[in-house]
């Protein structure tokens, strides 16, 4: 069992509803003439006070700190007085038409309304997961992982995502995702922490508590689950932090994908120690299968020629010639979701990862924010001018690679 601790044991910084509570109460007046100064230093006062109250849950917090500082400059410029009236905080009126919206889910649980309300629309950025597995990281670096076992995604100071790949076939180096877990993190009034788990053949639309939303706080909406396709594809939007998450099960194995804003992505308490936020960092380079270092194709099929009697057998499903044809029929552009797709029809016989790498792909163009770099390319010498992958290329690098899959263990 696990146990919560209760309200009165703990609770939350609520630093932001004070910001909240003093934006509300100002907003509008930026520019403050003398006849507003005493109903501004009166609104400073009550931020001031409602910061005390929560000094107490607020230690080591920045935003925190930042605010006390910020107050106390705010008090010398308009000349405030740190004693005197102070008043809750009014509410401005809401515009027609949006009340249901900020009911639902207060500005703070909106993270373009309530961080960026006077700055430049934030800058998102896409990570995905797939197939054998492939990594798409944060910073659009494409990777083949071998990865066995449980992997953290993302660990910031929002949300943690943590996979775990398993082999494909008995005895070979090939893995795909057959776990996921999202955690969630208690934020504000926003939403109470909340935990969603999906397993081969179980992609539940709701959290492991049976909830479909946030919680029993104000801005519970700001955090929901939606089922787009029964027991195939999930969608978790959360607007307090500015993020979409996509989980799909294709054939056994599940597939991950996110568009999360640069602020968030880097909200980590030590950025040096997140080595094996895979997203962030990319796979250890000893859990790489690097294209580009293999070069002598006829070396690795001779030597998995000599140990052919002790390899296990690979699968016979698909020649490099069907694979991709097979991989044509959904990825027409060469790039590499559709090398990607070809390596592992070889490496695993299923073409249930071909889809894989297709609805991967979809959900690159759903979520991620520059439309320009959709596509990704192998950079290597063998490439054609104009960062194009040329057409009908590198068989022999395919059957090295083939080879290297059950090679790589032994």
């Amino acid at each position: 069992c696990v146990f919560l601790p209760s309200p009165t044991v703990t609770s939350p910084c609520k630093i932001l509803k004070c910001n909240s509570e003093f934006w509300a109460a100002t907003s509008g007046s930026h520019h403050l003439g003398a006849e507003e100064a005493p109903e501004f230093c009166t609104a400073l006062r009550a931020y001031a006070h409602c910061t005390r109250r929560t000094a107490r849950t607020c230690r080591g917090d920045l935003a925190y700190h930042s605010a006390v500082h910020g107050i106390d400059d705010l008090m010398v410029q308009h000349n405030c007085s740190k004693d005197g009236p102070t008043s809750q905080p009014r509410l401005r009126t809401l515009p027609p038409g949006d009340s249901q919206e900020r009911s639902d889910s207060p500005e703070i649980c909106h993270y373009e309304k309530s961080f960026h309300k006077h700055s430049a629309t934030p800058n998102y950025t896409h990570c995905g997961l797939f197939g054998d597995p492939h990594l798409r990281t944060f910073t659009d670096t494409f990777q083949t992982c071998k990865v066995q076992g449980a992997w953290p995604l993302i660990d910031n100071n929002y949300l943690n995502v943590q996979v775990t790949n398993t082999p494909v076939l008995p005895g070979s180096s090939a893995t795909a995702t057959s776990k996921l877990t999202i955690i969630f993190k208690s934020f504000q009034e926003c939403v109470d922490q909340k935990v969603y788990q999906a397993e081969m053949d179980e992609l539940p639309a709701a959290f492991a508590d049976g909830s479909k939303n946030g919680g029993d706080k104000h801005g519970a909406n700001s955090l929901k689950i939606t089922e787009k396709v029964s027991g195939q594809h999930i969608e978790i939007q959360a607007k307090y932090i500015g993020t979409t998450i996509v989980v799909r099960q294709v054939g056994r194995y599940l597939t991950f994908a996110v568009r999360m804003p640069e602020e968030v992505v880097n909200a980590v308490e030590d950025r040096d120690s997140q080595g094996l936020y895979l997203c962030l960092r990319g796979c250890p380079l000893n859990q790489q299968i690097d294209f580009q270092t293999i070069r002598s194709a006829q070396a690795t099929e001779g030597r998995a020629r000599r140990k052919g009697p002790s390899l296990p057998a690979p699968p016979e499903a698909f020649t490099y010639e069907t694979a991709t044809a097979k991989c044509r029929e959904k990825l027409p552009v060469e790039d590499l979701y559709f090398q990607s797709c070809v390596f592992d029809l070889l490496t695993t016989g299923d073409v249930n990862f071909m889809l894989a790498a297709y609805y991967a792909f979809e959900d690159v163009k759903m979520l991620h924010s520059n439309k320009d770099k959709l596509h990704l390319y192998e950079r290597t010498r063998e490439l054609a001018p104009g960062n194009m992958a040329p057409t009908g290329t590198h068989p022999t690098l395919w059957v090295a690679l083939l080879c290297l899959s059950w090679l790589c263990l032994l």
